[in-house]
């Protein structure tokens, strides 16, 4: 039987909404974090398809190659935790897509790959969602130390998951450093949740 201080966390993240934008290699792996975590819906945005070549560092399996991003994984999820609410969207996040997409969420994960994107979305999450608090991820590529990801609170309302100076252009993506940002990322948003804002 939990006690009464592991029911209150459990309450407060089962009431929570999540958005996260780009469900690659750091948005799959955040997303069954907080799925395990006990955080109760998940809003799910990315245009993209299973590729062969993501099965290295992201949380689908070989004979889910082809399905859209956003079925598969909530497919995954679904097999972790069958109560947690999923909503999902099948496209790419343009600026002004993002108030009606993420406007309920509690959090927003940003966690796309292209940097022109990635500075988009948050850019966008910061005018049209001033209050909401943002998560992102810069400079996670290669096989440098993970001891250089770390989580750094940039403003009032946003923190930075990673090394931030590591590009992924001609970078290996590899699977524990991708995770272990994700790692990062999931585990700023339980705090936030929880209250805590300082990494």
């Amino acid at each position: 039987m939990p006690s009464p201080e592991q029911q209150a966390i459990a309450d407060r993240l089962g009431r929570a909404c999540v958005g996260i934008i780009g469900l690659g290699g750091l948005g799959s792996n955040v997303a069954w974090m907080l799925v395990r975590a006990g955080v109760g819906a998940l809003v799910l945005a990315d245009p993209d398809a299973v590729d062969a070549s993501n099965l290295d560092r992201q949380f689908y399996f070989l004979d889910q190659v082809g399905a859209p991003k956003t079925e598969a994984l909530a497919a995954n999820l679904l097999r972790i935790r069958p109560d947690v609410l999923l909503e999902t969207h099948r496209m790419r996040v343009r600026r002004e897509d993002i108030p009606a997409l993420f406007g309920r969420c509690d959090v927003v994960v940003e966690a796309v790959d292209a940097a022109a994107e990635k500075a988009a979305i948050i850019e966008g999450c910061c005018d049209a969602l001033p209050k909401t608090p943002l998560v992102a991820a810069s400079g996670i590529a290669g096989a440098g130390s993970a001891n250089r990801i770390v989580t750094q609170r940039l403003s009032e309302t946003v923190w930075l998951c990673g090394d931030t100076e590591t590009p992924a252009d001609g970078h290996a993506l590899v699977a524990s450093r991708v995770a272990a940002a994700a790692a990062h990322e999931a585990h700023m948003v339980v705090r936030i949740l929880l209250g805590e804002t300082e990494p």
